[in-house]
Order: structure tokens, then sequence, then C-alpha cells
């Protein structure tokens, strides 16, 4: 008998953080395989921090971090939320991560009073195949990670402005997960990490695993439009309008399948490419 937990259980037990006093809070870390903490855990525990500290009545619409030191999969995350401002609308918090003592990354998010808008508009969905479709395609299997929650499907090119080094791709995590809103917004920011630098190497036909690739994520911003459910099909568009210096910068829409944006994100990255002997 297997009696270890689903994977949906697995992602709503690493974002239910133990309180340590009122600002103070403990999250358990995920091993993915990688050779640091995936940057998508302290972006969607640092979000589920705050989220603690603001009243229920209270979404968060913007997440804005920086990435210090790699963090170490092998040991929990302290989060020190710092209250900044309690307006009479928006509601602001810091939030540092912290590993042996050390701030790790750190953010500001911001949180808002639902309102009802009369100015309102939003960019449209590219047109392409849906989930379904591609998956009846002869060949065609979600992309799965052995250690990651989710599963992908990649699209060909990127069919949103049609410019080459883009990246589009429906994803959503193993569910069913739990009708809790803000735990999918806690999700959505753990998801938006993923595949996000990455992308801004395929104009310049570098792997992911080149030997001489020094690559790690600076930045990251997102901003939440709207709610939806991760554990349905999302479709992530991202695209690259600029590289140099060692860092890369990548940009990237989110929408649910029915059209509607519900995030925008952007991350800046190192991808400084030493050189080596490639034979």
């Amino acid at each position: 008998m297997n009696d270890a937990p689903s994977p949906g259980n697995q992602l709503v037990s690493l974002l239910d953080l133990e309180p340590l006093e009122d600002t103070l809070f403990r999250g358990q870390s995920q091993d993915l395989g990688l050779p640091q903490l995936y940057g998508g855990q302290v972006l969607g525990q640092a979000l589920a921090a705050a989220t603690q500290t603001v009243p229920d009545d209270r979404r968060p619409h913007s997440q804005h971090g920086y990435f210090l030191r790699p963090g170490d999969p092998g040991r929990p995350v302290v989060y020190q939320v710092d209250k900044v401002r309690d307006g009479r609308s928006f509601t602001t918090r810091r939030v540092t991560a912290i590993q042996k003592g050390r701030p790790i990354f750190f953010c500001s998010a911001s949180f808002q009073v639902p309102e009802d808008s009369r100015l309102s508009h939003q960019r449209p969905m590219p047109r392409v195949e849906t989930p379904e479709a591609l998956l009846e395609q002869e060949g065609v299997t979600p992309s799965r990670f052995k250690t990651y929650p989710g599963e992908f499907l990649h699209l060909p090119g990127n069919p949103d402005n049609g410019q080459p080094g883009g990246r589009c791709m429906w994803f959503r995590f193993h569910g069913p997960l739990p009708d809790t809103p803000a735990l999918h917004r806690h999700l959505l920011s753990y998801a938006s990490d993923f595949n996000l630098l990455g992308t801004s190497l395929t104009l310049h036909g570098v792997a992911f695993t080149d030997p001489g690739l020094q690559i790690a994520s600076l930045d990251h911003t997102l901003w939440l439009h709207s709610d939806a459910r991760v554990d349905d099909w999302l479709l992530y568009v991202i695209d690259v309008p600029w590289s140099g210096n060692a860092r890369g910068l990548a940009r990237g829409h989110i929408y649910r399948r029915d059209g509607q944006l519900i995030a925008s994100t952007a991350q800046e990255g190192l991808t400084r490419l030493h050189e080596t002997d490639r034979r």
C-alpha cells in the first residue's frame, strides 16, 4: 500500500506555513532535484506569508521580488513580514525569506479591496489549439517532471506575436485541489517562475544544461489580474525582448482557457556563458 501523499496534498502542505509569531512564519522546502531551492517555492510561500497578515477582503494584485542567495532545498525557510502600510483601498507588505540566519529573497506585495472599474481592457489570448485537441494528436503527451507537481503541453513557436525565441505552453497542477481561492493565487505565484528565464536562451541556441552556462534568477514580478483554478489548464505565453550584459529578460502572460488574462509576469536573470570545451 502506498501511503505517500498525493501531489495535490504535497502542494497544499508546502504552502500551509507554520505561524511562529504574529508576523513570522516557517515553510518546509521541496527538493525538485535542482542544485538550489526552486525560486517559485519562495515566491509562493512569501505571498502566503504576506496574505496571513492582511484582512480577508483584500486580494493580492502584485508581487515584486529579488533573489539574493541560492536557497537550500534541504532546509525550511523562515518568512519575516513587515506591515508597511494599511490604507483604505490598498495594503502593502514586505517579506524577507531567511535561511541559516541570512536573507535569500525579499519581496513587496500589494493587496487591494476588490473594485468595479469603468476602465477595463486586456491583451487578447492568442489563438491556439486547446489542450484536448493537442492530446488527441498522435505522439503528443504532456511533459512531466519526476519531482515537479504539474504537467506541460508545449506549442510550436510563439503564436502571440510571431517573433522568434518565445515560448507558449499549457500547464496545470496535478489535482484536484481544494476550492480555496487564496491557495490557487499562491500556487500561481509558485508556477510563474517555471520556464520563464530559460526561454531567454532559445534565441541563442543554448541549452539549460550547457556546461558553460551560469544561470540564476535575479528578480521576479507577478501581477495578478483575476482568479483562476491552477488544477485546470492555463496558457503561458512568454516572449524575450532583450538579453545582454550577461543578463536575460523574459515577460509572460497567463490566460484561462476562456481567454481571460489572469496574470502577467516579468523576470530578469543571470545568463552568463563561460568558455568551455563542448566537444
